[in-house]
Formats: C-alpha cells, structure tokens, sequence
C-alpha cells in the first residue's frame, strides 16, 4: 500500500529521532535510586514495547479502531511479558490509575506490565510525531506537568507513553520498553534520574527483594 506524503513525514521523522537516541546516552540505575524506589515519589515513563514497523499509523488515526495504529510486534510482547515479570520482582509501589496514551500500543503495553491495575486514558499523552508544533505544544506541556507534579503517598507515578514526546521535551528518545525515572520537583520541574532498556533488567536482578 502506498504511503500518503504525511505518512512519510512520519517516518523520516522517527528516523531522525533514531539518530538521537546514539546521541544522548542513557544512565544505568544506582543500586541507591534503586533501593529508593520502595519508598515511592517517583515518576515512571515507560516507552511502550517494540513495535512491527510494517504497519506503520494511518493519517489520521482513529483512536478507536486498533487497525489504524502501529501495533506492538509479537516479539514486542514476549519481550514486555519479561519486563513484567522483572518489575514484579522489585515490588516498587505504583499508584493507581496508571496513566496511559490512547494509542492501542500503550494500552496493551500496560495491561501487560499491569493485568490487575486500572488504566486512565490521557489523550495529552498522545503519540506527537505526526503533530505539527503548534500540536504539540499542549502535550509537551501536559506532559512536563506530570513529570513535575510531586506523587502523593508512598507510591510511583507510571506512564506509559510514546518516546517522540519526551524527544521533544529533553532530546532523549528511549529504545522502545525502556523505563525512564523522574524525581519530580514541583515548580522546580523534573530531574532525570535513570533509564532502564529491556536488556537491562537481568543485571538489575540481584537488587530485587
């Protein structure tokens, strides 16, 4: 099927966020922020799982009709399935609802990682490649609020997004499945702690209670 010129926008504009990813080195987790993620205050933004790159969004998407959208590729859900089962395994807090993109991707990501947890779709945390900048303004906004806004109790926020938008925001476009820590602050903003690709985890594994 042919691609409409706003499709090909798209994907030289993922392939330019692909450049910046080899640009802007993710830091490894300490064995301290891990330790401290048991007692919450924390922001998660996972980028949702690997995705078949066949299918790439129709322009416009439809929210409501998966077909539409880039999907998470069956390796993509082999491979979250594994970072639920690590995630699990270090038991850090998260509050409900988890907040989630409305792509189907998203979704999916989290009722992975989450089966048993409630969703709350953000349309502000939608997928901003395809958008113009004037588009994108109030999802990058919404988007530095909820790395901002300090997490009440004992818990971590999660979102679960898209990377173009946090390209956008800080130049840093996470490998699909990455978990990127935000110590939120306020006013202040957002300081970015760490990141954690899925090759990651089994390294992590000895910090797991």
């Amino acid at each position: 099927m042919p691609y409409s010129r706003l499709t090909l926008a798209c994907l030289l504009c993922l392939a330019s966020l692909f450049a910046w990813a080899d640009e802007h080195v993710a830091v490894e987790p300490s064995d301290e922020l891990l330790a401290s993620l048991h007692q919450g205050g924390y922001v998660y933004y996972m980028r949702h799982g690997p995705t078949d790159t066949t299918l790439p969004d129709r322009v416009p998407v439809d929210f409501d009709d998966c077909a539409t959208q880039r999907p998470l590729s069956d390796e993509g859900r082999e491979l979250m399935a594994t970072v639920a089962e690590h995630m699990a395994r270090h038991a850090w807090p998260i509050e409900d609802p988890v907040l989630v993109s409305p792509f189907c991707r998203t979704q999916e990501t989290a009722r992975i990682l989450f089966p048993n947890k409630p969703q709350q779709i953000d349309e502000l945390l939608r997928y901003t490649a395809a958008m113009t900048d004037d588009e994108k303004q109030p999802v990058s906004e919404h988007t530095d609020r909820m790395l901002s806004l300090p997490v009440e109790g004992s818990a971590n926020r999660m979102i679960v997004a898209h990377g173009p938008n946090l390209a956008d925001l800080m130049e840093y476009f996470p490998a699909e499945g990455t978990l990127v820590i935000f110590s939120p602050l306020g006013e202040a903003g957002y300081l970015y702690r760490a990141s954690i690709p899925p090759e990651l985890w089994p390294s992590l594994a000895s910090q797991a209670p």
